[in-house]
């Protein structure tokens, strides 16, 4: 009877198990430092320009998993601040071919851009995003 019933106890765990771990990988949102991509993506447009650095900066260390951050970081490329648009540029280096979007403007920034780490890292991402881009400059 114990043999059963430690039978059933472990099935019933493997279901449960296999049950939660097939929910939990389903189109899970990527989370960094206990905060979801979609809450740091809202923070690229908050007041404080150290606020939408640190977004950015999150963001870059979520890698290609923040594919769904490309329109809200194209956006973010425009910062008034240099603190911004430099993370904002690694960040679409980091997220790769997902962020190939950003190709057109990373071009115009890495021609047009006053500070010239952020037009270095214009240049970067766009070797990371669409080498055979950063070659037909």
């Amino acid at each position: 009877m114990s043999n059963r019933i430690l039978g059933l106890l472990a099935v019933a765990v493997l279901v449960l198990t296999s049950n939660g771990w097939a929910q939990g990988t389903s189109a899970k949102e990527p989370v960094a430092d206990g905060r979801t991509l979609s809450q740091w993506i809202a923070d690229l447009k908050a007041p404080a320009p150290q606020t939408r650095n640190a977004a950015a900066y999150e963001i870059s260390g979520m890698g290609p998993s923040a594919a769904a951050a490309v329109p809200a970081l194209i956006q973010a490329l425009d910062d008034p601040e240099e603190s911004v648009r430099f993370p904002v540029t690694v960040a679409l280096g980091e997220i790769g071919p997902a962020a190939k979007a950003a190709v057109p403007r990373l071009k115009k920034m890495a021609d047009e851009e006053t500070n010239d780490e952020v037009a270095a890292a214009a240049k970067r991402a766009i070797r990371h995003i669409e080498p055979s881009a950063a070659t037909s400059e």
